[in-house]
């Protein structure tokens, strides 16, 4: 098994999603600058019939991306990698963003009925196989890291009231059954409502804790940028910082997805729009999610440092500040967080068995949904760091096939001259 994670999940894998993101944005000549300036056009109108709004869409990976680790998962790794880690999941956010774009600008192209998001790219650059390798990862991921790893998370959470995590695993499988029992489209009534409501509690909680601590906000950033890089003794030093930088891009990806094109099986169902408006809706999901969410967890941890880690860590320091009040909205955002990922990435392994006819039918569909709910109930009773581990090895799966697609197709996302993205422009 270890072998199998350091294959699939080792330094080099997050170290190849950084790079990957560098090159797509010299490439791309800083595609996330004019995303920003694309997004009023992509974000307006209400979408056409037989699609999903660009709000809708948005709501759906947001929904798929902000799990516990915009909240348990940045403890994580301020404990493994300092302060440091942050600057690192910045830095992975800001590639990322470029990586998204070309992401969903590809699935928005490429998508089909039986290969929709990411697999209708992957098949066309890579053929068959690699494609449905990646389905198949997408299928492990939405069991390992949409699932099990939430609702681990959530039992560490709301086992500090004396709930037992078997009943926590049980309410939650149930109510996931009955959320994705109307695939995507079920799904998105679910994602549309619940993320708005899940981000306005966490953000009014944690702004509570960064306007007491006001006076250490300052000294928060600067140890995140001492620790980035501070050679603190010779190789050791080296060392530290190499492990803030694997730590950070791994948690960076943990919680934006970028270079795993999951988001894509929401955003590629978006009409109306051209795959450039596309792209931009994609780098806004990455921005919401590790530049506004993950920062203001950081700061949060960072204003008010208490031992311990991940969801221990988190709740603590919100109590420290706000009391019994702080901790039980902090459970409850985690608890919300988790479930929108659940929901969502349940749905992405759904719309992946799509390129399997043999297990796309009703009864695959049920047998699948089956073991979402199983994997939810396995998730609060297993050991988190070691669901981490797993999900770390199945994002691999899916990273893989997925940047060398990317990166066959960067051609038509990045044209090298100005003459041929003109013409791109036009047939857009």
């Amino acid at each position: 098994m270890r072998l199998l994670y350091t294959l699939l999940w080792g330094p080099h894998v997050p170290a190849l999603i950084l790079l990957f993101g560098a090159f797509c944005t010299v490439r791309g000549r800083l595609p996330q600058l004019g995303a920003f300036r694309a997004m009023p056009a992509a974000l307006s109108g209400d979408g056409k019939a037989g699609g999903l709004s660009a709000l809708s869409a948005l709501s759906a990976s947001l929904a798929g991306s902000l799990g516990v680790g915009n909240i348990l998962g940045v403890a994580a790794a301020l404990t493994a990698g300092g302060a440091g880690a942050m600057f690192w999941m910045w830095l992975s956010a800001f590639f990322g963003m470029a990586t998204v774009y070309a992401e969903s600008f590809l699935a928005a192209r490429y998508r089909s009925a039986d290969a929709p998001g990411a697999i209708g790219y992957v098949r066309r650059a890579l053929g068959k196989v690699p494609a449905g390798v990646y389905a198949a990862g997408c299928v492990l991921s939405a069991l390992g890291m949409g699932t099990m790893a939430q609702t681990g998370a959530v039992s560490a959470a709301l086992g500090r009231f004396a709930v037992p995590g078997w009943v926590s695993g049980a309410l939650t499988a149930l109510l996931l059954v009955f959320c994705v029992a109307g695939g995507l489209s079920g799904a998105v009534r679910v994602t549309e409502k619940l993320v708005p409501f899940m981000a306005a509690l966490f953000l009014l909680a944690a702004g509570a804790v960064l306007f007491l601590r006001a006076e250490r906000i300052p000294a928060a950033f600067a140890a995140i940028f001492r620790e980035a890089f501070t050679l603190r003794a010779g190789a050791g030093g080296a060392v530290g910082i190499w492990t803030a930088l694997t730590v950070g891009v791994s948690r960076g990806v943990f919680t934006n997805e970028a270079g795993l094109g999951s988001g894509t099986f929401a955003l590629s169902e978006i009409r109306g729009k051209t795959p450039a408006q596309i792209g931009a809706v994609g780098v806004l999901q990455v921005f919401l999610d590790t530049i506004v969410l993950c920062t203001v967890t950081a700061l949060c941890l960072l204003v008010s440092p208490t031992p311990g880690d991940g969801a221990e860590r988190t709740l603590s320091a919100f109590a420290a500040v706000l009391g019994p009040l702080g901790e039980t909205a902090v459970s409850v955002s985690a608890a919300l967080f988790a479930f929108a990922t659940c929901v969502a990435w349940s749905v992405y392994g759904m719309e992946a068995l799509r390129f399997f006819p043999a297990f796309c039918g009703r009864v695959g569909r049920a047998v699948y949904v089956a073991f979402a709910a199983l994997s939810c109930f396995l998730g609060c009773v297993l050991p988190f760091s070691g669901i981490l581990t797993l999900c770390d090895a199945m994002n691999g799966v899916m990273a893989l096939p997925n940047l060398a697609a990317v990166f066959r197709l960067s051609g038509e996302v990045f044209p090298l001259f100005s003459r041929k993205r003109k013409q791109i422009a036009k047939k857009e």
